[in-house]
Protein backbone atom coordinates (compact mmCIF):
# COMPACT_ATOMS: atom_id res chain seq x y z
CA UNK A 1 0.00 0.00 0.00
CA UNK A 2 2.63 2.27 0.99
CA UNK A 3 4.40 1.67 -2.69
CA UNK A 4 1.52 2.26 -4.53
CA UNK A 5 0.95 5.41 -2.30
CA UNK A 6 4.18 6.82 -3.37
CA UNK A 7 3.83 5.99 -6.85
CA UNK A 8 0.35 7.71 -6.86
CA UNK A 9 2.28 10.93 -5.08
CA UNK A 10 5.02 10.99 -7.39
CA UNK A 11 2.66 10.70 -10.47
CA UNK A 12 1.31 13.89 -9.08
CA UNK A 13 3.88 15.92 -9.07
CA UNK A 14 4.97 15.17 -12.04
CA UNK A 15 1.52 15.80 -13.82
CA UNK A 16 1.00 18.99 -12.15
CA UNK A 17 3.57 21.18 -14.16
CA UNK A 18 2.37 19.89 -17.04
CA UNK A 19 -1.00 20.92 -15.96
CA UNK A 20 0.18 24.26 -15.03
CA UNK A 21 1.95 24.24 -18.16
CA UNK A 22 -1.22 23.94 -20.28
CA UNK A 23 -2.94 26.33 -17.95
CA UNK A 24 -0.33 29.11 -18.42
CA UNK A 25 -1.10 28.34 -22.40
CA UNK A 26 -4.44 28.57 -22.61
CA UNK A 27 -5.60 30.61 -25.46
CA UNK A 28 -6.51 34.16 -24.10
CA UNK A 29 -10.10 35.06 -24.85
CA UNK A 30 -10.77 37.09 -28.08
CA UNK A 31 -11.96 40.44 -27.43
CA UNK A 32 -13.52 42.92 -30.22
CA UNK A 33 -9.93 44.92 -30.66
CA UNK A 34 -8.41 41.35 -31.68
CA UNK A 35 -10.80 41.12 -34.32
CA UNK A 36 -10.26 44.73 -35.84
CA UNK A 37 -6.59 43.28 -35.97
CA UNK A 38 -7.45 40.55 -38.09
CA UNK A 39 -9.56 42.64 -40.36
CA UNK A 40 -6.83 45.50 -40.64
CA UNK A 41 -4.21 42.47 -41.76
CA UNK A 42 -6.77 41.41 -44.45
CA UNK A 43 -7.21 38.11 -42.74
CA UNK A 44 -10.09 36.41 -45.24
CA UNK A 45 -13.50 36.52 -43.42
CA UNK A 46 -14.29 32.88 -43.38
CA UNK A 47 -10.72 32.74 -41.43
CA UNK A 48 -12.11 35.78 -38.73
CA UNK A 49 -15.21 33.70 -38.43
CA UNK A 50 -13.38 30.09 -37.66
CA UNK A 51 -11.35 31.57 -35.17
CA UNK A 52 -14.48 33.27 -33.65
CA UNK A 53 -15.96 30.10 -33.26
CA UNK A 54 -13.13 28.08 -32.53
CA UNK A 55 -11.41 30.64 -29.68
CA UNK A 56 -13.27 31.21 -26.39
CA UNK A 57 -13.77 34.84 -26.24
CA UNK A 58 -15.36 37.54 -24.12
CA UNK A 59 -16.99 40.43 -26.98
CA UNK A 60 -18.72 43.70 -26.57
CA UNK A 61 -21.76 43.84 -28.66
CA UNK A 62 -23.34 46.97 -26.98
CA UNK A 63 -24.58 49.36 -29.57
CA UNK A 64 -21.62 51.79 -29.68
CA UNK A 65 -19.21 48.64 -29.95
CA UNK A 66 -21.30 47.50 -32.56
CA UNK A 67 -21.09 50.47 -34.61
CA UNK A 68 -17.10 50.93 -33.57
CA UNK A 69 -16.61 47.58 -34.94
CA UNK A 70 -18.32 48.26 -38.62
CA UNK A 71 -16.33 51.45 -38.92
CA UNK A 72 -13.67 49.45 -38.20
CA UNK A 73 -14.35 47.59 -41.97
CA UNK A 74 -15.92 44.19 -39.44
CA UNK A 75 -18.26 42.40 -41.52
CA UNK A 76 -21.80 41.79 -41.30
CA UNK A 77 -20.79 37.92 -41.05
CA UNK A 78 -18.21 38.66 -38.41
CA UNK A 79 -20.19 40.88 -36.14
CA UNK A 80 -22.94 38.05 -36.18
CA UNK A 81 -20.32 35.30 -35.47
CA UNK A 82 -19.32 37.48 -32.33
CA UNK A 83 -23.02 38.71 -31.31
CA UNK A 84 -23.62 34.63 -31.31
CA UNK A 85 -20.14 33.87 -29.01
CA UNK A 86 -21.37 36.38 -26.90
CA UNK A 87 -25.19 34.66 -26.53
CA UNK A 88 -26.67 38.06 -29.20
CA UNK A 89 -28.46 37.07 -32.00
CA UNK A 90 -28.05 34.38 -34.08
CA UNK A 91 -25.61 34.62 -37.37
CA UNK A 92 -26.99 34.03 -40.64
CA UNK A 93 -27.17 30.58 -41.47
CA UNK A 94 -28.44 29.36 -38.62
CA UNK A 95 -31.63 27.00 -38.65
CA UNK A 96 -34.67 28.89 -37.21
CA UNK A 97 -35.96 27.39 -34.18
CA UNK A 98 -39.83 26.64 -34.16
CA UNK A 99 -39.48 28.94 -30.64
CA UNK A 100 -38.21 31.55 -32.59
CA UNK A 101 -40.55 31.60 -35.67
CA UNK A 102 -43.77 33.41 -36.28
CA UNK A 103 -46.54 31.37 -35.89
CA UNK A 104 -48.19 31.54 -39.31
CA UNK A 105 -47.27 29.08 -41.88
CA UNK A 106 -43.93 30.23 -44.18
CA UNK A 107 -44.89 30.73 -47.64
CA UNK A 108 -43.52 28.43 -50.41
CA UNK A 109 -40.52 29.38 -51.82
CA UNK A 110 -40.41 31.39 -54.97
CA UNK A 111 -41.21 29.86 -58.36
CA UNK A 112 -39.45 33.09 -60.04
CA UNK A 113 -35.93 34.00 -60.99
CA UNK A 114 -36.05 37.09 -59.40
CA UNK A 115 -35.94 37.76 -55.95
CA UNK A 116 -38.73 37.99 -53.40
CA UNK A 117 -39.47 39.80 -50.49
CA UNK A 118 -42.71 39.74 -48.48
CA UNK A 119 -43.56 41.21 -45.06
CA UNK A 120 -44.96 39.47 -42.37
CA UNK A 121 -48.71 40.85 -42.08
CA UNK A 122 -50.43 39.87 -39.04
CA UNK A 123 -51.38 36.27 -40.10
CA UNK A 124 -50.58 36.83 -43.89
CA UNK A 125 -47.60 37.90 -45.90
CA UNK A 126 -47.38 41.22 -47.86
CA UNK A 127 -45.45 40.87 -51.31
CA UNK A 128 -43.22 44.50 -51.62
CA UNK A 129 -42.57 46.17 -54.69
CA UNK A 130 -39.02 45.13 -56.14
CA UNK A 131 -37.58 47.94 -56.87
CA UNK A 132 -33.81 48.90 -58.80
CA UNK A 133 -31.24 51.36 -57.57
CA UNK A 134 -30.35 54.04 -59.78
CA UNK A 135 -26.35 55.12 -60.33
CA UNK A 136 -25.01 58.26 -60.61
CA UNK A 137 -21.31 59.77 -60.59
CA UNK A 138 -20.19 62.86 -58.39
CA UNK A 139 -16.90 63.93 -57.64
CA UNK A 140 -17.77 64.19 -53.56
CA UNK A 141 -15.93 62.10 -51.34
CA UNK A 142 -18.02 59.42 -49.82
CA UNK A 143 -17.53 60.70 -46.41
CA UNK A 144 -21.47 61.16 -45.04
CA UNK A 145 -24.50 60.24 -46.29
CA UNK A 146 -25.85 63.94 -45.94
CA UNK A 147 -23.10 65.35 -48.12
CA UNK A 148 -24.12 63.19 -50.78
CA UNK A 149 -27.89 64.07 -50.42
CA UNK A 150 -27.18 67.48 -50.82
CA UNK A 151 -24.88 67.38 -54.16
CA UNK A 152 -27.09 68.31 -56.92
CA UNK A 153 -24.97 66.11 -59.32
CA UNK A 154 -26.31 63.15 -57.60
CA UNK A 155 -29.82 64.60 -57.71
CA UNK A 156 -30.36 65.83 -60.91
CA UNK A 157 -29.07 62.64 -62.51
CA UNK A 158 -31.56 60.39 -60.30
CA UNK A 159 -34.03 63.09 -60.99
CA UNK A 160 -33.43 62.26 -64.89
CA UNK A 161 -33.93 58.44 -63.97
CA UNK A 162 -37.28 59.05 -62.39
CA UNK A 163 -38.41 60.48 -65.73
CA UNK A 164 -37.02 58.11 -68.05
CA UNK A 165 -38.14 55.21 -65.45
CA UNK A 166 -41.75 56.68 -65.61
CA UNK A 167 -41.86 56.28 -70.00
CA UNK A 168 -40.38 53.05 -69.53
CA UNK A 169 -42.46 51.72 -66.65
CA UNK A 170 -44.35 48.91 -67.99
CA UNK A 171 -41.86 47.04 -68.82
CA UNK A 172 -39.15 48.23 -66.67
CA UNK A 173 -39.51 45.17 -64.53
CA UNK A 174 -39.77 42.60 -67.33
CA UNK A 175 -36.41 43.64 -69.07
CA UNK A 176 -33.77 42.78 -66.43
CA UNK A 177 -34.57 46.21 -64.73
CA UNK A 178 -33.40 48.04 -68.66
CA UNK A 179 -30.27 49.72 -69.18
CA UNK A 180 -31.64 53.02 -70.50
CA UNK A 181 -31.47 55.08 -67.49
CA UNK A 182 -27.79 54.69 -67.50
CA UNK A 183 -27.60 56.52 -71.09
CA UNK A 184 -29.73 59.20 -69.75
CA UNK A 185 -27.59 59.56 -67.33
CA UNK A 186 -24.45 59.61 -69.18
CA UNK A 187 -25.48 62.66 -70.84
CA UNK A 188 -26.86 64.44 -68.05
CA UNK A 189 -23.09 63.64 -66.31
CA UNK A 190 -21.19 64.80 -68.95
CA UNK A 191 -22.23 68.62 -69.06
CA UNK A 192 -21.84 68.64 -65.11
CA UNK A 193 -18.77 67.08 -64.76
CA UNK A 194 -16.57 68.33 -67.22
CA UNK A 195 -13.14 67.96 -65.44
CA UNK A 196 -13.74 64.61 -64.25
CA UNK A 197 -10.70 62.67 -62.27
CA UNK A 198 -9.63 59.43 -62.19
CA UNK A 199 -11.27 58.37 -59.26
CA UNK A 200 -14.99 59.21 -58.85
CA UNK A 201 -17.65 58.19 -56.39
CA UNK A 202 -20.42 56.20 -57.79
CA UNK A 203 -23.84 56.66 -55.75
CA UNK A 204 -26.46 54.29 -55.63
CA UNK A 205 -30.00 55.92 -55.17
CA UNK A 206 -33.65 54.95 -55.25
CA UNK A 207 -36.12 57.35 -56.95
CA UNK A 208 -38.99 59.21 -55.20
CA UNK A 209 -38.78 61.33 -51.63
CA UNK A 210 -40.37 58.13 -50.03
CA UNK A 211 -41.87 54.37 -50.39
CA UNK A 212 -45.35 53.92 -50.86
CA UNK A 213 -45.26 50.99 -48.66
CA UNK A 214 -46.12 52.00 -45.23
CA UNK A 215 -45.19 49.72 -42.31
CA UNK A 216 -47.36 50.14 -38.91
CA UNK A 217 -44.65 48.49 -36.71
CA UNK A 218 -41.34 48.95 -35.51
CA UNK A 219 -39.85 46.06 -35.79
CA UNK A 220 -40.67 44.53 -38.76
CA UNK A 221 -40.46 40.65 -39.64
CA UNK A 222 -39.48 39.50 -43.93
CA UNK A 223 -39.55 36.61 -45.78
CA UNK A 224 -36.45 37.11 -48.11
CA UNK A 225 -36.13 34.12 -51.34
CA UNK A 226 -33.25 34.35 -53.27
CA UNK A 227 -33.33 30.49 -54.26
CA UNK A 228 -33.97 30.64 -58.05
CA UNK A 229 -31.91 33.65 -58.84
CA UNK A 230 -29.87 33.74 -62.12
CA UNK A 231 -26.29 33.80 -62.47
CA UNK A 232 -24.87 34.69 -59.11
CA UNK A 233 -23.58 32.50 -56.19
CA UNK A 234 -26.33 32.17 -53.86
CA UNK A 235 -24.10 31.55 -50.66
CA UNK A 236 -22.39 34.82 -51.84
CA UNK A 237 -25.46 37.19 -50.16
CA UNK A 238 -27.58 37.64 -47.44
CA UNK A 239 -30.34 40.25 -46.98
CA UNK A 240 -29.93 43.63 -44.28
CA UNK A 241 -31.91 46.29 -43.59
CA UNK A 242 -30.43 49.91 -44.21
CA UNK A 243 -31.74 53.07 -43.48
CA UNK A 244 -32.17 55.71 -46.52
CA UNK A 245 -31.27 59.18 -46.94
CA UNK A 246 -33.57 61.88 -48.36
CA UNK A 247 -31.90 64.02 -51.13
CA UNK A 248 -33.60 67.62 -51.87
CA UNK A 249 -37.53 66.12 -51.64
CA UNK A 250 -35.97 64.24 -55.21
CA UNK A 251 -34.70 60.53 -53.51
CA UNK A 252 -33.66 58.55 -51.19
CA UNK A 253 -29.87 57.88 -51.02
CA UNK A 254 -29.22 54.23 -50.38
CA UNK A 255 -25.02 54.26 -49.94
CA UNK A 256 -22.01 55.00 -51.96
CA UNK A 257 -18.15 54.05 -52.48
CA UNK A 258 -15.32 55.09 -54.76
CA UNK A 259 -14.03 53.56 -57.95
CA UNK A 260 -12.25 54.18 -60.73
CA UNK A 261 -13.85 55.79 -63.62
CA UNK A 262 -14.66 53.47 -65.67
CA UNK A 263 -15.21 50.69 -63.36
CA UNK A 264 -19.04 50.56 -64.58
CA UNK A 265 -17.14 49.16 -67.70
CA UNK A 266 -14.45 46.83 -66.44
CA UNK A 267 -14.02 43.72 -66.44
CA UNK A 268 -15.15 41.39 -63.23
CA UNK A 269 -12.50 42.93 -60.56
CA UNK A 270 -14.79 45.80 -59.12
CA UNK A 271 -14.56 45.50 -55.12
CA UNK A 272 -17.69 47.83 -54.88
CA UNK A 273 -18.59 46.61 -51.19
CA UNK A 274 -14.94 46.65 -49.94
CA UNK A 275 -14.92 50.57 -49.08
CA UNK A 276 -18.84 50.71 -49.06
CA UNK A 277 -21.09 53.45 -47.49
CA UNK A 278 -24.47 52.69 -46.02
CA UNK A 279 -26.48 52.88 -42.83
CA UNK A 280 -26.81 49.28 -41.70
CA UNK A 281 -29.58 48.30 -39.45
CA UNK A 282 -29.00 45.52 -37.33
CA UNK A 283 -30.77 42.60 -38.10
CA UNK A 284 -31.53 39.07 -36.70
CA UNK A 285 -30.68 36.56 -39.93
CA UNK A 286 -32.20 33.47 -39.95
CA UNK A 287 -31.42 30.79 -42.67
CA UNK A 288 -34.80 28.83 -43.49
CA UNK A 289 -34.03 26.71 -46.67
CA UNK A 290 -31.49 27.29 -49.29
CA UNK A 291 -31.86 31.18 -49.97
CA UNK A 292 -34.75 31.58 -48.26
CA UNK A 293 -34.26 33.78 -45.09
CA UNK A 294 -36.40 35.17 -42.48
CA UNK A 295 -35.11 38.86 -41.64
CA UNK A 296 -35.85 40.45 -38.35
CA UNK A 297 -34.58 43.93 -36.45
CA UNK A 298 -32.61 43.65 -33.46
CA UNK A 299 -34.08 46.78 -32.16
CA UNK A 300 -37.14 48.54 -32.19
CA UNK A 301 -36.67 51.36 -35.62
CA UNK A 302 -37.41 55.01 -35.44
CA UNK A 303 -39.85 56.77 -38.06
CA UNK A 304 -38.16 57.00 -41.18
CA UNK A 305 -36.95 55.48 -44.79
CA UNK A 306 -35.70 52.03 -44.65
CA UNK A 307 -34.40 48.77 -47.68
CA UNK A 308 -34.44 45.18 -47.64
CA UNK A 309 -31.06 44.97 -49.66
CA UNK A 310 -28.86 42.26 -50.41
CA UNK A 311 -25.34 42.29 -49.64
CA UNK A 312 -22.04 40.11 -50.57
CA UNK A 313 -20.81 38.06 -47.22
CA UNK A 314 -17.50 39.01 -47.93
CA UNK A 315 -16.23 42.57 -48.52
CA UNK A 316 -13.81 41.44 -51.26
CA UNK A 317 -16.53 40.39 -53.05
CA UNK A 318 -15.77 41.06 -57.18
CA UNK A 319 -18.18 42.29 -59.46
CA UNK A 320 -18.46 43.36 -63.34
CA UNK A 321 -19.07 46.76 -63.76
CA UNK A 322 -21.19 45.93 -66.54
CA UNK A 323 -23.91 43.89 -64.50
CA UNK A 324 -23.78 46.45 -61.89
CA UNK A 325 -24.98 48.74 -64.69
CA UNK A 326 -27.29 46.42 -66.48
CA UNK A 327 -28.90 44.74 -62.88
CA UNK A 328 -28.03 41.17 -64.54
CA UNK A 329 -26.67 38.51 -62.25
CA UNK A 330 -24.23 40.09 -59.43
CA UNK A 331 -25.31 43.17 -60.17
CA UNK A 332 -29.53 42.10 -60.00
CA UNK A 333 -28.50 41.39 -56.44
CA UNK A 334 -26.50 44.14 -55.54
CA UNK A 335 -29.06 46.55 -57.33
CA UNK A 336 -32.18 45.19 -55.60
CA UNK A 337 -33.81 47.11 -53.33
CA UNK A 338 -37.54 46.80 -51.73
CA UNK A 339 -38.40 50.28 -49.79
CA UNK A 340 -40.36 50.72 -46.99
CA UNK A 341 -41.61 53.64 -44.60
CA UNK A 342 -41.84 53.13 -40.87
CA UNK A 343 -44.38 55.57 -39.87
CA UNK A 344 -44.38 58.18 -37.14
CA UNK A 345 -47.37 56.21 -35.10
CA UNK A 346 -46.12 52.60 -35.69
CA UNK A 347 -46.27 50.53 -32.89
Amino acid sequence: MRRFAGFALLSCCIACPSLQARAQHSPKPLANDDVIKMVHQKLPESVIVSAIHATPGHFDTSPNELIRLHNAGVTEGELNAMMAASGGPAAPGTPASTADMPSVALPPQSKSHMPKVQLLQGAAYQDLPLEKTQLAETKTKPNSMASLAADSAVTQTLQTEVNVAAMSAATHMNSGFGGATMEQAGSVLSGVMSHRKPSVTYVWGVPNPSSATIVQTVSPVFVVDISRVIGANLDDYQPLIVKLTPAQNVCRIVGATEGKQDATSSPADWQVYSHFLEEPVMVKNQKLNPGQFRLSTVSQLPAGEYAVVLRPTSKSKKFSGADVVRAQGDGLMFDAVWTFHISDDAE
